[in-house]
């Protein structure tokens, strides 16, 4: 840990960090969240205006063209910076990505929509799409090119919000809906209010994508989703405490628990001297850097906390209920739902959970299971959702009700 350290001190910028004396607060750390929030970028124009607070979410503050990739399709891509909430319903300021096809549309009404969302898993400023995109570093421009050839427009929004509150769904999902709102205020894209719009994501992107859906009902009934699809989510972070925690994969819970406490900062106070270390090593790394930890130091997340069974604290059990998907909230468009049989990290427990409360509600939902864990399903899932989704942009309509296939 203490090399982590002396490694992260040389790789923070000189401006704009939070931590006046890193060294005096890694010996003696304090439970105090605004140290341990990413560093700033130190680019003015991620600053929302004084007074942005009073204007209603998916308003826009700042827009400025960039240039993104690498891509095949000629587009014109255009950063929004936006009004939306927190995990908690405070005012905060969301960035998003529109890259448009410079081709016109030919077909019917008016250009679809994907609102596609990486999977970020990071706790870094730098490792937001808006930072990658035009940098040419985005990890998923494949799918994002994928869309534009079919003559789409894509939305990439830092479903994170401004703190990286990574895993942390209302934030992410308050972030996307926003994100489409302030799309269709700027005319110049040429994407209307009636533009049908789809999102899709895989593994951390299918908290955004799940939780957009469940909340578009109540926070922006305006959006134009026509249908969302999905895969490899984890939904419930109870699952994940057995699954997940202190396993080869348990740095990414670490870094989720660390991202969520950035959005519940009631968090910190559960936490030890050690897991405060940790939330100041990581303050700023991306997912390259953290999902190998595990391979080395399988460190469960109790081990932040001198707490016995912090897990079942009122804190620590009132944030796994907030940001579990599903409940009480449920999608009113069609969904499409695709995970692993054989998911040992993430498992199908928490998609057929979710699956079962949305269709008990009511909702329309497909949930296909494939052979395979979460790496393999990523790509042998993505043809039976792209093809759902472009049905979706065309104006077919699902089939009512559920289904199911590999259960």
């Amino acid at each position: 840990m203490t090399t982590l350290f002396a490694v992260s001190l040389l790789m923070l910028p000189t401006t704009g960090t939070a931590i006046s004396d890193p060294i005096g607060n890694f010996v003696n750390p304090v439970p105090d969240p605004a140290l341990y929030l990413p560093t700033p970028l130190g680019e003015p124009w991620f600053d929302p205006p004084a007074g942005y607070e009073q204007q209603p979410p998916g308003s826009v503050l700042a827009t400025r063209h960039v240039t993104v990739g690498p891509l095949f399709t000629p587009v014109r891509s255009t950063q929004i910076l936006f009004r939306t909430n927190d995990s908690k319903d405070r005012p905060v300021a969301g960035v998003t990505t529109i890259i448009v096809p410079t081709a016109p549309w030919t077909g019917p009404g008016s250009r679809p929509v994907v609102a596609y969302n990486m999977a970020i898993d990071s706790l870094g400023n730098t490792c937001a799409p808006s930072w990658t995109l035009p940098r040419g570093i985005a990890p998923e421009i494949v799918p994002v090119q994928s869309f534009l050839a079919k003559n789409y427009a894509v939305v990439v929004t830092d479903h994170q919000g401004p703190r990286q509150g990574y895993a942390s769904g209302p934030m992410a999902g308050h972030a996307i809906l926003d994100s489409l709102r302030a799309m269709v205020k700027l005319p110049e894209l040429g994407l209307p209010a009636e533009s049908p719009i789809a999102a899709t994501g895989y593994s951390g992107g299918a908290i955004a994508t799940g939780w957009a859906a469940q909340l578009a009902p109540s926070y922006a009934p305006d959006v134009n989703l026509v249908g969302v699809a999905f895969g490899g989510a984890p939904t419930d972070y109870r699952i994940l405490l057995h699954s997940l925690n202190g396993t080869v994969g348990s740095t990414l819970f670490l870094s989720a628990t660390l991202g969520v406490a950035r959005e519940y900062p009631e968090m910190f106070s559960l936490m030890n001297a050690n897991g405060l270390r940790l939330a100041t090593i990581a303050k700023d790394m991306c997912i390259y850097l953290t999902a190998p930890g595990g391979l080395v130091a399988p460190i469960p997340a109790q081990a932040l906390s001198d707490i016995p069974n912090v897990d079942r604290t009122p804190i620590a059990e009132q944030i796994i209920a907030s940001t579990r998907m599903g409940g009480d909230k449920t999608p009113t468009v069609p969904v499409f739902i695709y995970h692993g049989q054989q998911e040992f990290w993430i498992p199908a427990e928490g998609a057929e959970n979710l699956y079962d409360e949305w269709c008990a509600n009511g909702a329309s939902v497909r949930l296909e299971e494939y052979v395979g864990e979460h790496f393999v399903v990523a790509v042998t899932g993505i043809p039976g959702a792209y093809a759902w989704i472009d049905d979706r942009l065309a104006g077919i309509p699902a089939p009512n009700g559920c289904s199911s296939f590999g259960r």
